[in-house]
């Protein structure tokens, strides 16, 4: 099981850091489906078409979530910013849905 952390954001990185977590791989994007297998864990930001084949894989999704104000929209958060914000990882399970 390899648990993996993926954000381009290094505000993200440093909050993820400071939460003590247990990462073994570090990506800025997950660029590769094909390495991730079930039983792992992916957290961070991911489109949701990508989030849908990780949970398809049998991995775990981790969302990234922050409750973030306009006026922070478009803008670089430092590790502080995201404390502040009460940031968070929610578990999600994603699915394609087939109209």
């Amino acid at each position: 099981m390899t648990t993996w952390f993926i954000s381009r954001h290094p505000g993200a990185i440093e909050w993820a850091k400071q939460q003590q977590l247990k990462i073994d791989r570090w990506e800025s994007h997950l660029d590769n489906l094909n390495e991730i297998n079930e039983g792992d864990i992916v957290m961070g930001t991911l489109p949701i078409h990508i989030a849908a084949e990780v949970c398809k894989k049998g991995a775990k999704f981790y969302f990234l979530s922050i409750d973030l104000p306009i006026n922070f929209r478009g803008k670089e958060l430092d590790r502080e910013q995201m404390l502040n914000l009460e940031s968070s990882l929610i578990q999600y399970y994603v699915q394609k849905y087939h109209c």
